[in-house]
């Protein structure tokens, strides 16, 4: 999304914002948030009595699908499980559909083990193998036709981008062009990693290593993180690899990883294309640091035998394999769902959707002019390298029974109090503390009786201290409170805190 007039001061640029001094309370944790800062939890079993039947969870800045899957891995037979996303902007959404379609890729044509690495791959490293970047090619192949209004249908039963806003999808289509077709002038992922760093660290740089061992012992083995190998955690500090499963060549930048980030310069804003996540606390707490399984957390002279990447492994593959179990043939469902799911899709949108009346070619051409790269499907010169790779190969997606996620527009919060069909509608309101300050009185609107309340708290965010974290804890006690949730006396979690909508 850079300017043709500004690409050639960017790599200066960048270089230049390396050198500027650290300290910003929370440059560590990125103002891309590509992953959560809490293990995935059932929604359906937070609270005081499991939720069953239908339930509508509202999920606010997860950023990624770990609750979704924990949650839908946990479900009955009898249970219906309708999931309303909002994100803080569309390089998450796109993420988040590509991490879905990866979990919903049928094992037919990807082994299972191979399925949860390619997942951990593109999840948590900043580069991936070729094989790898073959499927999340081919992944935002089959994403950019759907977001583009270049098939009839959405691309899957299951994921609805339906309610975006035309522009918000316009983007999406964008996103996954580079993705497909990165830009020659885009920057290489060692380089934006690194840069980062060295902005972090400042005048520690030179003492990095030491750095990384004191925000690993001092910080998340204090707090309960002990499973996360100290060699795997300084290599992701140093490269942005978590997740090195299987014997190969990790050279390849994970585009999912990369976004443009706004900039003040004498020529005015310039948008740099880079790295802008977590660089701190890292991906292993999303699937890593809890595990059911107890021999996975057994200890040798006082050392974990298995490490958080192991753990990772483990857990996702429970998951797809619960979701494996619920899931029906590509085929089977596909056609049987697809009219109701168009219907019921196309009243959803007339309820909550703010630019219906602008056409397609009008968005095209007012993003066009914004972002000076042609928008929309895949680009003419893309299609050759795309053709190619799906000729050899192709993935079908299960349906899963019972379960429907749902893309809202990124500012519709603040707008879903407005609309009657949110009126007393969300069983389960989840929050992640970088949205935390988006909660409003408004909130209790949209809950329906007796409805839960999960904010994430900054327990792993290591750039906070002590005293900065106790007060966003009760920061957060005062917004739920104003909003009408009282803390539920079953919770005695520091990771999460939990809230019940007061009885009126």
């Amino acid at each position: 999304m850079v300017p043709d007039c500004l690409r050639n001061i960017c790599h200066s640029f960048l270089m230049s914002f390396a050198k500027m001094s650290a300290g910003r309370t929370m440059e560590g944790a990125g103002c891309s948030t590509w992953w959560g800062f809490s293990p995935a939890l059932d929604l359906l079993d937070v609270g005081p009595e499991r939720q069953q039947g239908e339930v509508n969870i509202l999920l606010v800045g997860c950023s990624d699908p770990r609750h979704i899957l924990k949650t839908i891995a946990g479900m009955k037979d009898t249970d219906t499980l309708s999931v309303w996303v909002i994100e803080n902007s569309t390089e998450v959404v796109a993420r988040q559909l590509l991490l879905l379609f990866l979990s919903l890729t049928s094992t037919n044509g990807l082994g299972m083990h191979e399925k949860v690495e390619v997942f951990l791959e593109v999840f948590g490293n900043s580069e991936i193998r070729n094989q790898t970047e073959e499927i999340l090619r081919y992944a935002a192949t089959q994403l950019s036709l759907s977001v583009s209004d270049m098939l009839s249908t959405q691309i899957h039963p299951c994921l609805d981008t339906g309610l975006l806003k035309y522009k918000e999808r316009d983007e999406l289509a964008w996103i996954f062009k580079q993705w497909l077709k990165p830009p020659s002038h885009g920057p290489l992922m060692s380089k934006a990693w690194d840069g980062r760093v060295r902005q972090y660290l400042g005048s520690r740089y030179d003492s990095k290593h030491g750095c990384y061992d004191w925000d690993l012992t001092m910080k998340l083995y204090q707090k309960g993180c002990g499973v996360i190998s100290k060699q795997q955690y300084v290599k992701w500090r140093d490269t942005g690899l978590a997740f090195e499963l299987r014997e190969g060549n990790y050279q390849i930048a994970n585009q999912s990883l990369l976004s443009n980030r706004i900039f003040g310069h004498r020529s005015g804003k310039v948008a740099v294309r880079g790295y802008w996540g977590d660089i701190v606390t890292s991906p292993y707490l999303c699937f890593g640091i809890e595990t059911d399984d107890k021999k996975l957390l057994k200890k040798h002279n006082n050392q974990h035998v298995k490490t958080a990447q192991d753990i990772s492994f483990a857990n996702v593959l429970a998951l797809f394999q619960a979701l494996s179990n619920r899931g029906s043939p590509p085929t089977a469902c596909l056609q049987a769902s697809k009219n109701n799911n168009r219907e019921e899709s196309q009243s959803q949108t007339s309820e909550i959707q703010l630019e219906s009346n602008s056409s397609a070619s009008h968005r095209k051409e007012e993003l066009q002019k914004h972002y000076d790269h042609p928008i929309g499907g895949i680009s003419e010169e893309c299609q050759p390298h795309s053709e190619t790779k799906e000729k050899a190969m192709h993935y079908e997606l299960m349906t899963v029974n019972g379960v429907r996620v749902f893309f809202l527009p990124l500012d519709s919060l603040s707008k879903l109090p407005e609309k009657q069909r949110y009126s007393q509608f969300f069983n389960t309101i989840y929050c992640s503390a970088s949205m935390a300050h988006t909660l409003k009185p408004s909130l209790k609107l949209i809950s329906a009786s007796e409805a839960i309340l999960i904010v994430e708290l900054g327990k792993y965010l290591l750039d906070l201290s002590k005293e900065q974290e106790a007060g966003f804890t009760q920061k957060i006690k005062e917004i739920t409170l104003t909003a009408g949730f009282s803390p539920t006396l079953e919770s005695t979690s520091d990771v999460h805190a939990v809230f019940t909508l007061q009885q009126q």
